[in-house]
């Protein structure tokens, strides 16, 4: 019985070395090139708000109230919701759309050059649809966009923490 009970304990120390051998990780804190940031989108919008949010959340980023504040600048240059009709049923009624947000920033310093080209993330979902359950399929719909735009700032968290900042260089 003890050896057994040792050849189960090996096994499960192999297992356990060979899972932290292989380099997986849990995502950390998101660490940007910069110190602050001015974010151009209005107070009531709620891309803007989960924007922030998330920038905050690192603990190190100040989002500024004022442009002229801030080290960078992201300009939001288009924000769009479309919704396109996919497929038809037998007679001609609706039967699936495609959800589709669009999002184009570019990220400046204070001196107003790029540090981030222009760049559009596009998002796309599909959504089923059913006349005989609107109010369930408009309550979808929201429910998709809103996960879409969680999704969309990820991304531009992604974006903002590989940005490469160009340093003046030091004069003796």
């Amino acid at each position: 019985m003890s050896m057994n009970r040792f050849l189960k304990t090996i096994s499960y120390l192999v297992l356990l070395t060979s899972l932290s051998a292989c380099g997986f990780a849990l995502r950390g804190a998101v660490v940007f090139p910069f110190q602050s940031i001015y974010v151009g989108l209005p107070e009531s919008s709620a891309l803007g708000g989960e924007l922030k949010r998330n920038l905050r959340a690192n603990g190190k980023t100040e989002v500024s109230s004022q442009a002229t504040n801030a080290e960078v600048i992201l300009d939001v240059l288009g924000e769009t919701r479309d919704k396109v009709i996919l497929s038809l049923n037998s007679q001609g009624r609706v039967r699936e759309f495609n959800l589709i947000y669009n999002l184009k920033f570019r990220l400046r310093d204070k001196a107003g050059r790029e540090v981030l080209e222009p760049t559009t993330i596009s998002l796309k979902r599909n959504l089923s649809f059913k006349e005989n359950e609107v109010l369930a399929k408009e309550a979808e719909e929201a429910l998709l966009y809103r996960d879409m735009q969680s999704e969309l700032v990820q991304q531009i968290m992604r974006r903002l923490a590989v940005v490469k900042m160009d340093l003046p260089a030091k004069s003796d």
